[in-house]
């Protein structure tokens, strides 16, 4: 194409950013980006019954977090309805509409015959071509399209490919409701035409409103955008997607200590593939994104690939980024891990230095944090039940001894803690283990951390011998 790539993404705000809509945010942005184009963002708000102030800024918040920024000023669609009026008038005065005074009883009546019939309810065009001027006193008409009652309708689909409707089996869907107010079908083409969109790459959920939306481009004699309905994300079992299986907000995701890179990594692979590559760098998903690509039918949602590639990222992840999510998400997790909204200066400082070993074992920032408890555990430790197993009798007995030992130690460090404890195990003729599984009890109140030597180098010489006091 010779004109520049325009895509959108364009959420309604009834709720939040759902993983779903947050893909769709991806494969546009990242389709605009490989193409040097523009990736616009429309809030459609036209149900205003339903459409919400936190809504909207839990999706501009989804979008900013995942690192998916849009180009212009953010459109508002129900600021448009004027505008949006003006194109029905225009299609009514060129005969491509007409208005329509069916009462809402006629329309059950079709209904209901419908139902009879087991087929869908289709308006009969009863007013297509009646004369205005026999309308009943009182009825407020709508506007609907004149759509063609015979061939076809047809969207050269990008992921899905040829798709053919039978124009009988479409009606004269209404662009302008009784109350003046446009409906949903008319005001997407309208702002997609004056927003220059040349691409549409949507849900599929979307396919038939697909057909619907060329006829009214037709009628207007606009160039229709290209159309790329991509497949809806379903489950582990194979249902779609629903609060079961986690189809939750690009904000629980976050708190649930995900970091932004991982996810959109992990929304890449839903549908989309590159050979076997599961791992893509931002400038490789750009440059590698195509819209044929896109696997035709649902992707899975798959948790334990989502942490082990979160896994992944966290072990990649500079210390000092690890530490700033953290922060990120601290007002929201810190109460539940005995923690205030903000880290003090001390701890955070602890948490730097042990940062190496907690990510290695941690698959998200809150098993991360999970792992650093023993940094700002309350003293006495309170110790879980395989750690006071652990820290038996004679175990507790040694304590004075050992850290006599370590307190000996010139250079806190890894390695020089390594070697007393590993002195003293010999002297007392024992197996490292012995002595390392109580020491790590008696540090940390558990039976598992990050490496034990690492650990006493960060919680310093004299908290270290203070807790080996507290259990003698």
């Amino acid at each position: 194409m010779s004109d520049a790539v325009v895509t959108r993404f364009a959420p309604s705000p009834t709720g939040f950013l759902h993983i779903g809509g947050a893909r769709t945010a991806l494969f546009n942005w990242l389709y605009a980006r490989r193409h040097g184009g523009k990736m616009l963002l429309r809030i459609e708000d036209t149900d205003r019954e339903r459409s919400t102030e936190p809504a909207i800024a839990a999706i501009l918040d989804g979008l900013s977090w995942l690192g998916l920024d849009w180009d212009g000023e953010t459109v508002y669609q129900f600021a448009r309805a004027a505008r949006h009026r003006e194109v029905a008038e225009q299609m009514l005065a060129a005969g491509k509409a007409y208005y329509c005074y069916a009462t809402p009883q006629e329309l059950e009546e079709m209904r209901e015959k419908a139902r009879a019939e087991g087929r869908p309810m289709r308006y009969d065009g009863r007013w297509r071509d009646r004369d205005p001027a026999t309308a009943p006193a009182g009825v407020k008409p709508v506007i609907r399209l004149r759509a063609p009652q015979t061939g076809e309708t047809v969207v050269e689909d990008e992921v899905q490919g040829r798709v053919v409707w039978q124009n009988e089996n479409l009606d004269d869907l209404v662009l302008l409701r009784s109350d003046g107010n446009p409906t949903y079908m008319l005001a997407v083409v309208v702002d997609d035409h004056d927003m220059a969109v040349t691409h549409v790459i949507r849900g599929d959920d979307h396919l038939t409103n697909a057909a619907r939306q060329t006829q009214i481009y037709q009628a207007m004699g606009w160039r229709v955008p290209s159309m790329s309905h991509i497949p809806l994300i379903h489950g582990a079992d194979g249902a779609k997607l629903s609060k079961r299986h986690g189809a939750l907000g690009v904000d629980a995701y976050r708190s649930m200590g995900y970091l932004p890179v991982a996810l959109r990594n992990y929304l890449l692979r839903l549908g989309w593939s590159h050979g076997d590559q599961e791992i893509f760098s931002t400038q490789e998903m750009v440059s590698l994104f195509n819209l044929s690509s896109i696997g035709r039918s649902p992707a899975r949602f798959d948790y334990a690939k989502l942490e082990s590639l979160n896994g992944l990222y966290m072990r990649q992840a500079n210390d000092r980024d690890l530490l700033d999510a953290l922060k990120g998400i601290l007002p929201e997790i810190g109460p539940a891990h005995g923690l205030g909204p903000e880290l003090d200066p001390t701890l955070e400082a602890k948490l730097l230095a042990a940062m190496p070993g907690l990510k290695e074992r941690a698959k998200t920032l809150i098993e991360l944090l999970d792992s650093a408890s023993y940094l700002f555990a309350k003293r006495p430790l309170a110790l879980d039940q395989k750690a006071a197993t652990l820290l038996d009798d004679g175990a507790r007995q040694r304590m004075p001894d050992l850290a006599e030992k370590l307190a000996a130690v010139n250079d806190w460090a890894p390695a020089p803690l390594e070697a007393a404890v590993r002195s003293f195990a010999e002297e007392q003729a024992l197996k490292l283990g012995q002595v390392a599984q109580p020491l790590r009890a008696a540090l940390t109140g558990r039976s598992q951390s990050p490496g034990l030597f690492d650990v006493m180098a960060v919680l310093g010489r004299e908290e270290t011998l203070a807790r080996l006091g507290d259990q003698t």
